[in-house]
């Protein structure tokens, strides 16, 4: 029987420099795509895929994010005072379960690896999830979901995949495929953004991992690897052959929101998928292309 996943963990600790000055003073995860915040998505998202209990591994300046989080009282007071229970409504539905909520630091910038490993001793031995809120994606069900029915049938470790060009290889994990029936891969390793001519496959791991415990004695070792920090690729590639290991090529569009465009485009596509500014958006665009 598979174990159920009741944990993620979201490594929100870095610096968001690409977004400067904007995230100067604000956690680049806190930005808005149309009306809300990206850590909001991946949130929601895991929430809608039946965990129960997030992690946060964060960082200096990163305290506004826990108190999106929380009551504001003096806001939600003056909501219904004014009669605004809608609003006051997505305030509230946003928020997880108290004492469901956690969160640590990660001192040192020394990688996603070392990021996943300081939640090891709120995961306790238990299989986990992690999503990383700069990939936004826009699927229905949502991608974590479509996993976790793919995780109870196989078990395992799982990363959500996507086929990327050859020539951006250098910039993912990249899976070496035994066998591929179009939707799901099964890989004998992995590789931390290799060359184009290295590249095993053009099958990229994105912000999404079903991963078993086991994987947190290999990270246990703070061995560093591409960029001179800690993957969590290496990681998971020493726990092949112990623990089969998978990529679900998940149905839904993924926005890179690490980067401006990818930003951009992701508040674009969120916008017109909201059927409160669909039509608004499309007459918009109309003037500008």
């Amino acid at each position: 029987m598979v174990e159920p996943v009741r944990k993620a963990v979201f490594p929100v600790a870095g610096l968001g420099t690409r977004f400067l000055p904007a995230t100067k003073a604000m956690p680049k995860e806190m930005l808005p795509v149309v009306d809300k915040p990206l850590i909001q998505y991946a949130v929601e998202e895991a929430r809608d895929a039946g965990i129960e209990e997030f992690i946060f591994i964060t960082g200096r300046g990163k305290g506004v994010l826990l108190d999106h989080f929380d009551h504001g009282f003096e806001l939600e007071h003056t909501l219904e005072e004014r009669g605004r229970m809608e609003a006051l409504q997505a305030l509230r539905v946003s928020m997880p379960r108290p004492g469901r909520i956690y969160s640590t630091r990660q001192q040192q910038p020394l990688g996603l690896g070392h990021a996943v490993w300081c939640a090891n001793s709120f995961v306790r031995g238990e299989p986990f999830a992690v999503l990383l809120a700069d990939d936004l994606i826009l699927a229905e069900p949502g991608c974590l979901k479509q996993m976790m029915e793919v995780y109870q049938e196989i078990g395992g470790n799982l990363v959500a995949t996507e086929d990327v060009p050859r020539e951006h290889t250098m910039r993912y994990g990249i899976l070496d495929v035994v066998e591929d029936d179009g939707r799901l891969a099964r890989a004998k390793g992995l590789v931390e953004k290799p060359n184009p001519e290295d590249a095993p496959s053009t099958l990229s791991i994105i912000g999404r991992y079903i991963l078993q415990p086991e994987v947190f004695s290999h990270l246990e070792r703070q061995e560093k690897g591409a960029g001179n920090e800690i993957q969590l690729t290496d990681a998971m590639a020493r726990t092949i052959g112990d623990i089969p290991f998978h990529g679900l090529r998940f149905e839904g569009r993924r926005f890179d929101c690490g980067n401006k465009l990818g930003f951009l485009e992701a508040n674009v596509a969120f916008a017109l998928a909201h059927e409160e500014f669909e039509d608004d958006i499309r007459e918009m665009l109309r003037g500008y292309v």
